[in-house]
């Protein structure tokens, strides 16, 4: 006989919180950690048809730093559906206006484009500075695995 697939939910008890200090790390290097993190894939038990991925909060997103000549030359481009509705946005006033959509772009492009990926961008909580108001979660006595990522372990 053939044994059975069974199914599983992971309840929102059973997911972690990490902390990232981005001071000085590079955009996409940054992203690529966050997006595996909230997709799961640093868990043993991964599997891209369940979400099991962590929850995670990025600290001090105003200091984060491209490579090379980027930060001059990256532009974000938006339409708005008519004629003439392209609007450019450089990198450099976006961080300075909304340094949040800068991560937010950057990791929801390396998620999936679906429901899911759209339920795992909630998990991503972006602050400036270094104080979030997470601090219960972070350093509950239920989630003892919770720890605060270093530049060095997410490079």
């Amino acid at each position: 006989m053939k044994k059975q697939k069974t199914t599983y939910n992971l309840k929102s008890s059973e997911k972690s919180w990490k902390v990232i200090d981005a001071t000085d790390m590079v955009l996409g290097r940054l992203a690529t950690n966050i997006a595996s993190i909230l997709s799961g894939k640093t868990k043993i038990d991964y599997n891209p048809a369940v979400d099991n991925g962590d929850f995670v909060i990025v600290c001090n997103i105003e200091k984060i730093r491209l490579t090379g000549n980027k930060a001059n030359q990256k532009v974000y481009y938006s339409h708005s559906g008519y004629p003439g509705g392209l609007k450019e946005t450089p990198f450099l006033r976006l961080l300075n206006e909304q340094p949040h959509k800068v991560i937010e772009k950057a990791v929801q492009g390396m998620l999936p484009k679906n429901r899911l990926g759209r339920k795992m961008i909630t998990r991503l909580k972006l602050y400036k500075g270094s104080s979030h108001p997470h601090e219960a979660q972070v350093s509950g006595k239920k989630n003892s695995e919770n720890k605060s990522v270093k530049a060095e372990e997410t490079k």
